[in-house]
């Protein structure tokens, strides 16, 4: 029993500093937000609208009170029984095909005003009065990868999309991430921008890429000192293995 009381206070203090270390660190590194202050508020300037890009795949209905005068340009394309409508890519010089019209130049536009641009030129050319426009972008889709609970390419049905929002689609970052540091990566017609962002500031909602365009890559890279430390069920799991230990020694210490 001599031997095992020197051993039981060379454990124990070690085991506080493990508790007390592993409990600021990940609170530090996981919070969210942590310089809002409580009941601040934040006026909403955001102005963002998705622009348009090459490669796009739109699917585009026009509408006017007579139906029969727009049929030219809602085609369809029929697979068995089976009639969906035509979607149009945006080609590399930035234009698609469109039926009647001709080559429409898309690119760089927001999809209202995509639909003035279509407007304007079945008024102009006195082809429909008062027509109504509808553009979907059919391909919009981000990609979120490295440290967070299901990696993967993820569809978005409106037309823009947070940066949040698709973190919580890929099921919130993991314990090991570095929320300080997550990188976005866009796509613009051939040229990449590289941007990053740190959730642990509310200045996230400031930042450019808080709204993320179709087919952003989110890239959320590990916290390494976590990770060498332990972290998460790991040092919970560590920690519930010392206690158990310094249990066992108090006990044989007392018989």
């Amino acid at each position: 029993m001599k031997i095992l009381k020197p051993i039981f206070k060379l454990i124990a203090p070690l085991l506080i500093v493990l508790a007390t270390v592993t409990s600021c660190t990940t609170k530090k590194e996981v919070v969210y937000f942590q310089n809002a202050k409580n009941s601040e508020t934040i006026v909403d300037t955001d102005t963002f609208n998705a622009k348009l890009k090459i490669g796009d795949i739109l699917n585009i209905y026009i509408s006017t009170l007579d139906l029969t005068v727009t049929k030219p340009y809602n085609l369809v394309q029929s697979t068995g029984t089976l009639s969906t409508a035509v979607d149009y890519l945006i080609d590399p010089d930035g234009t698609i095909d469109y039926p009647v019209l001709g080559k429409i130049k898309l690119i760089g536009l927001t999809i209202e005003e995509a639909k003035d641009v279509f407007k304007k030129k079945f008024e102009d050319g006195k082809l429909l009065k008062n027509p109504v426009v509808i553009i979907r972008i059919k391909n919009f889709k981000i990609s979120v990868l490295g440290q967070v609970n299901s990696p993967g390419v993820y569809p978005i049905s409106g037309e823009r999309v947070s940066i949040l929002e698709a973190l919580a689609s890929a099921g919130d970052l993991s314990i090991t991430a570095r929320r300080d540091n997550i990188l976005v990566i866009r796509d613009f017609n051939g040229s990449k921008t590289y941007t990053r962002i740190d959730l642990t500031s509310k200045e996230v909602f400031n930042s450019p890429v808080y709204f993320l365009t179709q087919n952003d890559v989110v890239y959320v890279e590990p916290n390494t000192k976590g990770i060498s430390a332990g972290s998460g069920d790991t040092r919970i799991g560590l920690l519930a293995s010392l206690l158990g230990l310094v249990v066992a020694v108090g006990v044989l210490i007392n018989q």
